[in-house]
């Protein structure tokens, strides 16, 4: 969903939370996630690896940011876009 729209009282589903559509929905389901509860204190870049490894595919990286934004606004911050996140990734990618 467009983080402009979101409005936490009404998180639900999956598609409820920021910067997920669809195919983020379905990426989550893969990985057992099944409500945005079960989300919540999880490890953005965990969930980034082991969406790679049930898939066999090594997945764009801009999908750690989508992970960083659903993982943040559950934690307690606003929703943003995940473009908003990106130069936080890099930056500790850089330290790996």
């Amino acid at each position: 969903m467009n983080p402009a729209r979101v409005r936490r009282n009404a998180v639900r589903t999956l598609a409820d939370l920021p910067n997920v559509g669809p195919a983020t929905a379905a990426d989550l389901r893969l990985l057992g996630v099944e409500h945005p509860g079960q989300l919540v204190g999880r490890d953005p870049v965990q969930l980034y690896d082991d969406l790679c490894w049930v898939t066999g595919v090594r997945h764009d990286p801009c999908v750690i940011d989508v992970f960083v934004s659903i993982t943040a606004f559950l934690a307690g911050d606003e929703p943003k876009p995940w473009w908003a996140y990106t130069a936080q990734r890099k930056t500790v990618q850089r330290k790996r």
